[in-house]
């Protein structure tokens, strides 16, 4: 018999910062396979400590560093997951890669493409591997939807897509949540909520680029001109369109709709599932009217996808596997993951240039 492969060093995680989205973070490496928290780095030493106790963060072996520098130092960090406001990614995200750690860098990724590509071009000078924690990529339902989207004979060609994303926020996020503030994270909805709906649209194109976007009108923005509630139209050349919105205003909502010449995908809760171990979508093929145009024939058809593991702890896991392989086995990082979200910030900044000019068009520039 042949000896047992060496089981794989786990990937040792540094989160840098301790904002609300690290405490789901940080349970989905408790959970994740191949993965495992050896530090915390925040403003204070205190507050990093008070971040691992409410995680059930274990101390054995765990480093807390009351700066980001620190972390970053620190030599029993691999990866770091950046959880910080959009206005600090650049910075951050690129002195992590400039000292060898892997970047899982919460989005929106970047105020704009051209910051992205400034941490981009970091990691890739560094050889280091680039994620953002778009979770819902990683749900096993995410690639179940994409065989029926393949599927010419079931959907056929899209044509028409849909996407909303909406919570109702309160009056204490309305006034002091980052993500309405100017010099935290300036894109507001759009970064925060938009950046799920342009990317399911991308994801439903095989990430082919829209040609021209088009703003809705009078979008919402407080007294600091942040966006609250905000959307727009994509045209492709071919003829394909998509609309989304996305709101702070609304009840919590996150649709996503594809219409093709055969059949039509439906799924209500793409970007966080119903429930952690199940998620459902419908789809309608060759659907046509009943008798007398009193029902459908046929009927759409319901698809339930089960998991063990919720979809941040798979993202964290494949996280990790492209970490080990470069680790481990002087592999490269895989390029799948930086050009897609580099297409969904290049669509983002397309929108808000429209929103800035009042609803004019603008042309997508890759």
């Amino acid at each position: 018999m042949s000896a047992a492969a060496p089981e794989q060093r786990p990937v040792r995680f540094g989160i840098l910062g301790c904002a609300s989205i690290a405490r789901k973070v940080a349970r989905a490496m408790l959970l994740a396979p191949g993965a495992a928290v050896t530090a915390v780095g925040s403003r204070s030493e205190e507050k990093a400590r008070l971040f691992a106790a409410d995680n059930g963060l274990p101390a054995a072996g765990l480093r807390l560093h009351g700066s980001y520098e620190a972390l970053l130092d620190d030599p029993n960090v691999d990866a770091v997951y950046l959880p910080l406001p959009t206005s600090l990614h650049v910075r951050w995200a690129t002195a992590a890669a400039a000292r060898g750690k892997h970047v899982l860098l919460e989005k929106p990724t970047a105020l704009c493409a051209a910051d992205l590509d400034a941490i981009l071009a970091a990691c890739d000078a560094a050889g280091v591997q680039f994620m953002d924690s778009t979770m819902w990529m990683h749900h096993p339902r995410t690639a179940k939807m994409r065989e029926f989207v393949d599927d010419k004979d079931a959907i056929g060609d899209i044509k028409v897509m849909n996407s909303a994303f909406s919570f109702r926020a309160n009056k204490d996020f309305l006034q002091n949540d980052i993500r309405v503030k100017p010099d935290l994270d300036a894109l507001g909805a759009l970064g925060d909520i938009g950046w799920y709906c342009i990317r399911a649209i991308l994801w439903a194109v095989d990430y082919e680029l829209p040609k021209t976007v088009i703003a809705l009108c009078d979008p919402v923005k407080n007294q600091a001109g942040v966006l609250l509630s905000c959307g727009a139209t994509l045209y492709w050349a071919d003829g394909k369109n998509a609309t989304f919105s996305c709101s702070f205003l609304t009840n919590l909502t996150m649709d996503m709709t594809l219409i093709g010449t055969n059949g039509t995908l439906h799924v209500t809760d793409f970007v966080i599932p119903y429930q952690e171990k199940s998620a459902e979508f419908s789809v309608a093929s060759k659907s046509a009217f009943a008798e007398l145009h009193i029902g459908w024939d046929p009927l759409p058809n319901k698809h339930v996808v089960m998991t063990d593991l919720p979809q941040e702890a798979l993202m964290v896991q494949e996280f990790a596997r492209l970490v080990q392989k470069i680790r481990d086995a002087g592999g490269k990082p895989e390029g799948k993951w930086p050009a897609i979200t580099r297409k969904t910030q290049v669509v983002l900044d397309a929108v808000k240039a429209s929103i800035d000019k009042g609803s004019e068009p603008v042309e997508v520039v890759s």
